[in-house]
């Protein structure tokens, strides 16, 4: 009899261990049907609820919890594309609406330059000048931005030589180097560097980063392009430290609080050298500050 007990007990375990095994077995399939309809949904627009194989009840619950919080995160997702559209749209349609009475404004000032007036009157023409002059070039800015944030980036690109486009665009700025008494080292490699990218797009790089070394210079600017692609700009400045560096590319930063300009140069760089596959990166270094910009081969 007790060998037939034992017998019995050990039936029951195996038995116990069988049902043991093939719930574990269920816990595992289904855990791998959560985690792989996760990974599916995560990159689409879908309702579709999680549909699991097992009846076990602890993991329909934890999918259906899973599936509550995709659907919510959707959701988030879908007000936060509106609202950053709605933001681009009212940016874009803010600057056009500036543009025009900002373009009459100025037409006007062309016309009193022209009328005999007194000094004083003169010298307040030539100070209301400079101020809209300023805000024209703010909106206009702006209105470039916004242009950039809600239209891709054109897909036509051709091979073109980034030592041409380095030289065309520092004789572009030669009126400006001279008037801040800046004569820039530019120094090139003998074989010219070819990249497929888009022309209006890196000319557009070039100059916001040689017009933001001007501005912050003090008094040297270096442009080194080196055989492998890499394209260093470099100047002094006891403006920056490594925190306000760290943050140069951030949309609407400034140097200073009350400093001219948008903040918003060194961001579009960034972002039209990201969208052409590039890498834009500063640092600064023994009161240097030094923005590398490279882009890889198509």
């Amino acid at each position: 009899m007790e060998g037939t007990a034992l017998i019995a007990v050990c039936l029951l375990l195996m038995l116990a261990l069988a049902v043991l095994a093939a719930r574990l077995g269920a816990v595992h399939k289904a855990a791998a049907e959560i985690a792989a309809q996760m990974e599916e949904r995560a990159g689409q627009e879908t309702n579709v609820g999680i549909d699991i194989s097992t009846s076990d009840k602890s993991m329909r619950r934890l999918a259906a919890g899973l599936d509550l919080q995709l659907r919510q995160l959707r959701e988030k997702q879908i007000q936060y594309n509106q609202g950053d559209q709605e933001l681009k749209t009212a940016i874009s349609n803010i600057s056009h609406d500036l543009r025009t009475p900002l373009t009459a404004v100025c037409g006007y000032l062309d016309l009193l330059k022209d009328e005999p007036v007194s000094a004083e009157v003169r010298e307040y023409l030539n100070i209301i000048e400079d101020r809209t002059e300023r805000m024209r070039e703010l909106t206009e800015e702006f209105f470039r931005y916004s242009l950039l944030r809600s239209v891709r980036l054109p897909e036509e690109r051709e091979e073109i030589s980034i030592s041409r486009m380095i030289e065309e665009t520092a004789v572009a700025y030669y009126g400006s180097f001279k008037e801040a008494g800046i004569t820039p080292d530019i120094r090139l490699p003998e074989r010219p560097v070819t990249r497929v990218l888009n022309r209006q797009a890196l000319s557009r790089i070039l100059e916001n980063i040689i017009s933001n070394g001007i501005k912050y210079s003090e008094g040297d600017f270096h442009i080194i392009l080196q055989e492998d692609g890499r394209l260093y700009f470099k100047n002094r400045t006891a403006r920056l430290d490594k925190v306000r560096v760290a943050r140069l590319f951030n949309r609407f930063y400034t140097v200073e609080a009350a400093g001219e300009g948008t903040g918003l140069g060194l961001s579009i760089a960034r972002t039209l050298t990201e969208a052409m596959g590039g890498r834009i990166q500063a640092k600064y270094q023994e009161g240097i500050l030094c923005i590398l910009l490279e882009f890889p081969f198509s």
